[in-house]
């Protein structure tokens, strides 16, 4: 099923997808950080490829979401897909590391109950049992065929055995292929696309690719939708088992290279703030690292609510309120509003006290400028020390 080439760009993509891995590898990760990386991934990852499905939620309202405080402007449908792809994620990447993990078609059918959240409504966990088309609502035309209902159980038998089996080609291209193929078939009637990335994210880790920066390749897609669809144009018009689908194995390699490379600057910044934040907490406050949780959220210009704080920092309600009073009077932290619907956001000390613990001088900090932009200046300062620093720096 499916044709394709390795071509020059796939393997240049491919030696530098290795030599990322090497690095990021070697790298060495803080056991809260590195669970910190996840949370905000998972977020942007789950956000994305959500929305893309018609499900609109901004990353904060998931990240909420995901911390049992779901916002009012959030249904509980969509806040149900929203949880449900989290958990489908989350399944695969436990199962990913199983030692007699096998490729079949009832994996693909428990991610895709998932993915829709276990609703038997919108058909989770069951191939569809009519012909359905992609339509490009713009143009309100059909532009893609998939294969007949009949079809679909033997074909997606046949993709789970064809991953199952030993083969030479590197992770990056069975995570593109293992894409593009589920959804030419287009089994389901709903959830096709959420299934599709997720199977590809599974196939990166049970590559060796294992860092939240090779499996969160739908935010990327999310940034990117126009590539994204432009890509399956190689499917044609219908379902052909022998079209040749180089085009979109080049766009997904090329696309998860340039994420990871985006990502890796990224979050050695993040990083490097993560540790200034814990140090502030210490040397400020006396206090455990712990509460570097909530600055980090103010600090990135979102409200940090008690409900969601002590969700990351797995505390009580009460030592979340103490925590939050602290960086209150500190002035670290800034209350808005009252009872339960009091929110945190960052306090006038915040920015230089980073600035300045960092090293990149206050003087960085422009108190007469938006937040946003106060932010910005104190990143960019430190993201410009880590690559002086290079590769592990």
């Amino acid at each position: 099923m499916y044709k394709f080439r390795v071509t020059a760009g796939v393997l240049r993509d491919l030696d530098r997808l290795g030599d990322l891995r090497a690095r990021l590898d070697a790298q060495p990760r803080l056991r809260v950080w590195r669970g910190r990386t996840r949370r905000e991934l998972e977020a942007e990852a789950v956000a994305a490829s959500t929305s893309m499905e018609g499900v609109a939620v901004t990353v904060d309202e998931v990240r909420r979401i995901l911390a049992g405080d779901r916002p009012r402007s959030v249904s509980v449908e969509d806040a149900g897909l929203v949880e449900g792809y989290r958990d489908a994620m989350n399944f695969v990447l436990r199962r990913a590391d199983d030692p007699h993990f096998q490729w079949q078609s009832e994996l693909v059918l428990g991610i895709h109950y998932r993915v829709m959240a276990g609703d038997y409504s919108h058909g989770a966990g069951r191939v569809r049992t009519g012909q359905n088309r992609l339509v490009d609502p713009a143009a309100r035309r059909a532009v893609y065929l998939p294969p007949p209902p009949e079809a679909v159980p033997a074909l997606l038998a046949e993709l789970a055995q064809w991953a199952q089996s030993p083969r030479e080609i590197p992770a990056p291209t069975v995570a593109a292929l293992v894409h593009v193929r589920l959804a030419g078939i287009h089994p389901f009637s709903d959830g096709n696309g959420r299934t599709a990335r997720i199977l590809s994210s599974l196939a990166m880790h049970r590559g060796g690719f294992k860092g939240p920066e090779f499996t969160s390749l739908e935010e990327w897609w999310g940034r990117h939708r126009e590539d994204y669809y432009a890509a399956f144009t190689c499917l044609g018009s219908e379902w052909d088992p022998d079209t040749d689908v180089t085009a979109f194995v080049e766009a997904h390699v090329r696309a998860q290279t340039l994420q990871v490379e985006a990502l890796s600057l990224r979050l050695s910044t993040e990083r490097y703030l993560w540790l200034t934040l814990e140090e502030l907490v210490r040397h400020e406050l006396r206090a455990e690292p712990r509460l570097a949780n909530a600055l980090y959220d103010a600090f990135m210009g979102r409200d940090v609510g008690n409900r969601y704080y002590r969700d990351l920092a797995d505390v009580s309600t009460a030592t979340a309120t103490n925590d939050l009073g602290r960086l209150d009077g500190a002035g670290l932290l800034a209350a808005v509003g009252a009872g339960r619907t009091r929110r945190y956001v960052a306090g006038p000390r915040l920015m230089p006290l980073v600035a300045g613990i960092a090293g990149v001088g206050e003087e960085t900090v422009d108190p007469a400028q938006p937040l946003e932009d106060r932010r910005d200046a104190v990143l960019v300062a430190l993201a410009e020390r880590v690559r002086a620093a290079g590769p592990g720096g």
